[in-house]
């Protein structure tokens, strides 16, 4: 016959003893915090997919004398937007280690001065690399002045680097706007500009929605929680002790 639990429950006392206990509070405090962190990290991707979403339905932003964008970029981001200007050519630089469609490539980002003292970068596209490393692939910017059709985005604020990233040359390990500013010595804007219209330059603009990752947060954030539970679990059912006292006496 199964034993019945009060039966079971008077043979055993709850008796924790105290570094278990001291590792549960801290697996659980830990586990909780990274639990909160991938939540909060899941919000704030929510919030930015209903930015873009919004921003894909607002009209363009007018890029050009009129700079009031440069005080809060980051509200713009993902807004369409036109930017009157000519490239300076000089100073266009390739970002290595670019990947589209399995293949290798560069993305083409040159600065584009506009009606007035600054400049903003333009992500033109992504050309393939050639049979050698040792040749860069040639893809001169437009000359004369031209308007440029994009979104406003933000390149990512941390970033790995697989060695030193040169300040100067066109090869690029990564889009670091304030690097490239040192080293031109232009007044950049603090976003970039990717071009979405074609030019017939032969560079591929293929700029699907960005995948924002909510779901895998929320996956993180249920394992974190997931795991501070099973702690507490078997920190119960491992302080449940059979009282030793109470049969002795008996005897």
């Amino acid at each position: 016959m199964p034993m019945k639990l009060p039966a079971f429950l008077s043979r055993r006392r709850f008796r924790p003893s105290l570094w278990p206990t001291l590792g549960l509070l801290l697996l659980v405090a830990v586990t909780v915090a990274l639990g909160n962190w991938q939540r909060q990290r899941a919000h704030d991707k929510q919030l930015l997919r209903e930015q873009y979403e919004a921003a894909s339905h607002a009209p363009p932003v007018e890029l050009d004398a009129d700079q009031t964008v440069a005080a809060d970029p980051g509200k713009l981001r993902f807004r369409s937007v036109r930017a009157r200007g000519v490239y300076d050519a000089a100073h266009q630089v390739l970002i290595d280690n670019r990947v589209h469609a399995g293949r290798a490539g560069f993305d083409v980002v040159a600065p584009l001065k506009l009606e007035g003292p600054l400049y903003v970068l333009i992500d033109r596209g992504w050309v393939a690399q050639g049979a050698s490393r040792a040749a860069l692939p040639q893809v001169p910017a437009p000359a004369g002045p031209i308007v440029v059709e994009g979104r406003i985005n933000l390149p990512p604020a941390r970033y790995l680097e697989l060695g030193a990233d040169s300040n100067a040359g066109p090869l690029r390990e990564n889009l670091d706007i304030a690097r490239i500013a040192a080293s031109s010595g232009l007044p950049l804007l603090p976003f970039i500009v990717e071009q979405t219209q074609d030019t017939g330059d032969g560079l591929v603009r293929d700029r699907p929605a960005p995948d924002f990752g909510i779901e895998q947060h929320k996956s993180y954030m249920v394992q974190w929680y997931s795991l501070a539970a099973l702690g507490v679990v078997l920190w119960l059912a491992l302080n449940w002790r059979t009282d030793k006292g109470d049969g002795a006496a008996s005897r």
